[in-house]
């Protein structure tokens, strides 16, 4: 792939962006649900890059005006990541909506959201997972990682 080439927005389908998410994030399986998922291609039409935006994984955070980006992935195309978060909060708010969120692991730089524009709000420390006896959970081996809370401007 030429890295060379620019990016531009392109609409994806959820179930597109799940497929991009499954092949391409680190760590993350795709989210079960999503608001809108927006995609960066470059001039070949190659999707190199996608975010998924959806409800508040933290319940608290669930008041109608805010929304997640719950995934980002991507091929390693330069910037694609910073485009996409740029293009998630202005969709957010065309949307009506007034506060957009995510969660970075410890070790991760931010510095897609820093190009953005997004604030580094609040640490989270490490914990056990969301396991509970009523809800029980299987570990996708993310447990026990710090993270951070960013906001967009």
């Amino acid at each position: 792939m030429n890295e060379d080439l620019p990016l531009h927005l392109v609409p994806v389908r959820s179930r597109d962006a799940k497929e991009f998410v499954r092949l391409w994030h680190r760590h993350h399986r795709p989210p079960a649900g999503q608001i809108f998922s927006v995609g960066a291609a470059d001039e070949a039409g190659v999707l190199r890059a996608v975010a998924v935006v959806g409800r508040p994984v933290a319940r608290h955070l669930d008041d109608g005006a805010t929304l997640e980006v719950t995934r980002t992935a991507s091929d390693g195309a330069p910037n694609a990541n910073s485009l996409l978060y740029g293009a998630a909060w202005r969709a957010a708010k065309a949307l009506g909506y007034r506060r957009l969120i995510t969660y970075t692991q410890a070790g991760e730089s931010g510095a897609s959201l820093r190009g953005a524009g997004w604030h580094l709000i609040a640490s989270r420390p490490p914990r056990a997972g969301w396991h509970t006896a009523s809800r029980p959970r299987s570990s996708h081996g993310i447990d026990h990682v710090a993270r951070f809370l960013w906001q967009a401007p």
